[in-house]
This record gives C-alpha cells, structure tokens and sequence, in this order.
C-alpha cells in the first residue's frame, strides 16, 4: 500500500500553487487584484498562515453583486473573454443563478480532479459509465463525463429518456456504474422492482435483472450519498452495486472522493483546493470533530477563481487519524451534512435536513416523503407527509412509528401523514423535498 504523503508536503505542494495563482491574479483579475493588494497579499507569499490571517472570505452575495454591475460574467475573469471555451451557471438553488466561465485549461483541471473521483470509487478503464439525465447549465456531472471518456471507460449519455428506456439502456450495454443523485438512484430502483413483475408474466429478463450488472453508484447533488439509512436504501434496490458519494460546485468545481474503506466520510482534494473548516461567525477553524462551514480555494481554475470562498455547506472534521483513514486528506465525516441556509427552527430546535431523512430512510416503508414547514406558526412547525411503498400502503403503524422515532432523534413531535403510493412528485436531478409556507 503506497503510504499518504505527509502533511508537510502536502501544504507545501499548496503553497506553490498558491503563489503561481496570484502570481497571475494580481496583474489581471480585477475583482481579486483589488482585494489582494487591500490584504497585502500583492507580494511574495511566505506562508498559508499569512494568506489564513490576511485574505478576506468571499461570499455568493459578493459574486451576484460583481455581476451585477459588471455583466454578464463579472469582473473575475483573469485572461481576455477570448480565452474562455466553457460556459456554466449555478443552479440558483439559494439565489440567482450566476455565470461562469473556464478556459480549456482550468477545464482540463477540473476533469483530472473528477479522474481522481473516479478512481477512489473504483471505477476503472473497464466501466462502462451511464449519465441518466440531461444535462442542464450547471456544471453537474459535465465535468465527470469528460473525466470518464478521459479514463478510457465506455460512456453513455441517457439524457431525453424515460426511466423504463434508461433501465433498458443498462440491461442491453451491461454497464457497471452510473453517477446521479441519490434521489433517482432510489427512483430507478423503484421502476425496476415496479416492471419486474410484469416483466415475469411475459417470460422477458427483467429490469431488476437488468441492474445485476451496475457496481458502482457514484451520486452526488445531495447529502444522501453520506447517510447510513439513504446508501442502505440505494443499495438495497441494486443487488451488486455500493454507493460512493462526492460533491462539488459550480462556482468551485469537483472537490471530494470517497473513502472506500470508511463509508460515510469524504476527503477533499487538497491537491486541487486549500480547505477550511471555519466557524461561520467568528471564522476561526474549528477542531477535529467540530461543525463548520466548508471554505475553498481553488488552486489550478486559475481563469475563474475563488479565494477563501464560503461555500455555504456544513460539515463535520473527522477525529479520526490519517492513519486510520489511509489519507491525510481533510476528512470529512458524514460528508455535506447540510446548506447553512436549510437549517430551520421548530420550537427552539435547530433540524437539518439531512439529518430527518435519515430517520425516514431508516424505515424499509418508506418510499418517499415531503416535509411542510409552517413557518407563520409562533413558534414553527413541521408537517411530514410520507408515501409509502406499495406493498405497505395499508400499514396502520407506519405513522405512529415514524413520529416515534422522529420524536425520539430530535425530543420535538411532528405531525406525520400518510399519502397513497405513488402521489409525491419523484426527481431526477436535487430532489426539492422541503416547503415552507
């Protein structure tokens, strides 16, 4: 086994990078010439503390405004607009959508972190790598489709079809992974195990035979990936297959891989990015074991980069060593717990979540679920509305027992209704379960 470099050699790698990043930024990036002189920064880099110490955090709301008065991509851009061959934008989950660009260059960077994606997951030259969506503006799995080409795998694009023709897709070409989220890897599933019976009746190989095929379940979009309950939930609908997770941004670009051998934890890509895990108030890095906010940045998108970026995401410093972890990558344990912005309060009860669908997914009834927060109320309050599968649509426990248990995890009662089989909305891409009313 070839041993983790050290963590010396690893911030010194960063360091180099950093100081060839705003080498090219001081001369050309206006939005971050400015701030880097106003931090004294416009010199030689001595250290990372220096650059933890000086440089200020960028936010979202800092970037839409830049864009703002500066349209349409800003004023970050550090080569001429002809250099630039990629145009993506945020989803706009949490705000308006906001462009960006890369050159071929920063493209080829992100696609050679994706390759590293990949190989944690165990995805060879071999695979045969279905993408079942269509691909949108946000950056999304573009990145991943290009890195599995890269690879050498057989890459497949499901875009424009039904479930049924995408399940059909991997029974005739065999293919052995996909990357989508955890959400429709549920879904998907879900319609093999709808049409295995009728598939039986006409003496056709069926679609759940159809999955024996896929081994890996690459998913990413949402937190589910790092939940216990959710990855069991996956992964009892794809006999062969184990779920990895990993996430990443558009204003950012791929940034964590799995580990195999400690499910539940994602490791950043210190090689690509300078992490921080930092109170969200005070900014001050938080301990081994503490919550914080994820800050990044990025050390080879040199044409569209972020310093010191608040990515909005929660997440968790594992306690545990690089030696029992194999890596001396910034481990996160749980991965993306949750958005800083998700969070709400029942009651006087912070809840992620996250952290209620991994009550829900505990429960082999549920199929899927919508939650209602009534935010009018004085003091809130939070409806769950569950469907539940077919064969469990008449259970008259599975209220009682889902509000027993959500009371148990976080001491709050919530209503819990039950809808008939079939009645929620399903998702291909980020499921949008919460509603706010």
């Amino acid at each position: 086994m070839t041993l983790p470099p050290s963590r010396a050699a690893t911030e010194a790698d960063q360091l180099q990078k950093l100081r060839r990043l705003l080498g090219a930024l001081i001369p050309d990036n206006a939005f971050y010439a400015r701030r880097l002189r106003a931090a004294g920064l416009d010199g030689e880099l001595p250290d990372l503390d220096t650059f933890r110490r000086r440089m200020p955090r960028t936010t979202k709301q800092e970037l839409a405004e830049d864009q703002r008065l500066h349209p349409p991509y800003g004023s970050g851009l550090t080569f001429p607009l002809e250099n630039y061959s990629r145009f993506h934008q945020t989803s706009g989950t949490s705000g308006q959508p906001m462009s960006w660009l890369d050159t071929p260059e920063s493209w080829a960077w992100m696609v050679s972190t994706w390759r590293r994606v990949f190989e944690a997951s165990g995805v060879t030259a071999q695979d045969r790598v279905l993408f079942p969506f269509s691909f949108g503006p946000f950056l999304g799995f573009w990145t991943a489709f290009d890195a599995a080409e890269d690879l050498g795998c057989l890459v497949l694009a499901g875009g424009g079809l039904s479930s049924s023709a995408r399940l059909e897709l991997i029974r005739h070409h065999r293919v052995t992974a996909l990357c989508l989220t955890p959400t429709y890897a549920l879904r998907l599933g879900e319609v093999a195990a709808e049409s295995a019976s009728s598939d039986e009746a006409t003496g056709q190989e069926t679609s759940s035979d159809a999955l024996a095929s896929v081994r890996t379940l690459v998913v990413a979009g949402e937190p589910g990936g790092s939940l216990q309950s959710t990855r069991a939930a996956i992964e009892s609908r794809w006999p062969e297959a184990k779920v990895y997770d990993h996430h990443g941004m558009t204003e950012v670009g791929p940034v964590s891989y799995p580990n195999r051998q400690h499910p539940g934890v994602l490791h950043v890509l210190e090689s690509a990015y300078f992490a921080e895990v930092l109170d969200p108030d005070s900014g001050q890095e938080v301990g081994l074991g503490e919550e914080g906010e994820l800050t990044l940045t990025t050390l080879g998108r040199i044409g569209s980069p972020l310093l010191r970026y608040r990515t909005g995401d929660l997440v968790k410093r594992s306690a545990s060593s690089a030696a029992e972890l194999g890596s001396t990558d910034l481990a996160l344990e749980g991965g993306i717990l949750t958005r800083l912005d998700d969070m709400v309060v029942v009651r006087g009860v912070n809840l992620y979540p996250a952290a209620v669908e991994e009550v829900l997914r505990t429960d082999s009834r549920v199929a899927e679920f919508r939650v209602e927060h009534r935010i009018g109320a004085s003091l809130g309050e939070l409806q769950v509305v569950v469907e539940p599968t077919e064969q469990n649509s008449v259970d008259s426990t599975l209220a009682s027992d889902l509000t027993r248990a959500l009371k148990d995890r976080f001491q709050l009662r919530m209503d819990v209704q039950l809808t008939p089989p079939g009645s929620l909305p399903r998702f291909e891409m980020k499921a949008r379960r919460w509603r706010s009313s």
